[in-house]
Parts: structure tokens; sequence; C-alpha cells
């Protein structure tokens, strides 16, 4: 199910590639990505905008003065504090907007004409509830995997289908024993007998 999901949002992002080189290809995705941001959050600093779009204060600097450039954005002094600037979209870039969306709608509309009325039914019931899911699990956070089976002396228990692991040789070093010469305490001791003649 999760691979047929993926192939299908694969389509999609295909569909709305489209949609934005016939609608807005005067911009970049980076760029439209940036006036879709600065939409949702109106007045936006810049430290706050590339912390949203994941990438550098520089980067994010240089995508706004090409936007500005175009006449896609406008920067004014913030109310709290005028030292910081906040990003508004212009006229142009908000009915560039709505030409993306009507653009990418319409295309949609003649994928979705090639359905049944079941199937579209069903589309819209199971991503209504993909929605749903979909908050419910950024809500509660990451989840992580419960642990595995245990064998008796806790050590993880093998499926049947996993292979065992191949034994390596130890590399440790073998254990030294010193080797005791047992003393004879009954024997003398005798000095060597000299063969040296006198002189």
């Amino acid at each position: 199910m999760a691979a047929a999901l993926d192939d299908a949002v694969a389509t999609l992002l295909s569909v709305w590639e489209e949609a934005r080189e016939r609608t807005t290809n005067r911009l970049s995705t980076a760029q439209l990505r940036v006036v879709m941001v600065v939409e949702q959050h109106d007045g936006i600093n810049l430290r706050r905008l590339a912390t949203t779009l994941g990438m550098l204060l520089s980067s994010a600097s240089r995508l706004c003065d090409r936007l500005v450039a175009a006449g896609m954005l406008e920067r004014e002094p913030g109310r709290s504090d005028r030292r910081e600037i906040s990003l508004h979209l212009t006229p142009e870039a908000a009915r560039l907007l709505a030409a993306l969306r009507a653009d990418r709608q319409a295309r949609l509309a003649e994928v979705i004409a090639g359905m049944s009325p079941a199937g579209r039914e069903a589309l819209r019931s199971g991503l209504g509830e993909f929605r749903e899911a979909a908050r419910r699990s950024a809500q509660a956070g990451p989840r992580r995997s419960p642990p595995g089976p245990r064998g008796p002396g806790g050590e993880p228990r093998r499926s049947p289908e996993e292979p065992p692991e191949p034994h390596r040789p130890s590399t440790a070093l073998p254990e030294q024993r010193s080797t005791v010469v047992p003393v004879d305490r009954r024997r003398t001791y005798e000095p060597p007998t000299s063969t040296a003649r006198p002189a």
C-alpha cells in the first residue's frame, strides 16, 4: 500500500511540475517554494524563512534578492524591530500563484475524469482519511520500532528465514599457563669436577 501511494504521489508531483513549467516558467522550483512560504506566512522574516525551507541564511537571502528584482517580493521594516526585514508578496506574485493553482487543478480534473464514479468517491474518502491519519501521526511524533523477540538468555531471537551468523575466529590471545618444574629436594648440590692439570 505504501509503495502504491508513493508511486501515485510521484505521478501527482509530475502533474504539478508540468503546471509550474507552463505557468511559472520564470521561477525556479526553489524560488516558487519561497513565494509559497511567504504567502502562507505573510510578513515572515528572513531567518524564519531559511529555517522553514531548511536552507542556509545566505542562500535564502540570495533567493529573496532575485525575487525582489523579479517583482515577486517586497521587503518592509519589521513592526516590532525596525532592523528586521519582513517579506510580503506583490500583486503580481499573487496572480501568478492563482494561475498556477488553476492550471494544476485543471490538469488534475482531466486525470480524474478518466476514473469511474466509484473510483473517484473512493479516492475522495481515502484522501480524507489519509490526511487525518497524517495529522494524528505528526502530533504523536515518530514511533520507535518495537523490540524483537528474545531468547531464553535475553539474546535476540533469530527468525527461521534469517541465516545464522558466520563463525568468526577469536582474535584473543590464548591464555598462557606457567609450567612449574618439580624440584627433587633429596638431591644435594655437587660442584662440577675440574679437569685442569696443575702447572
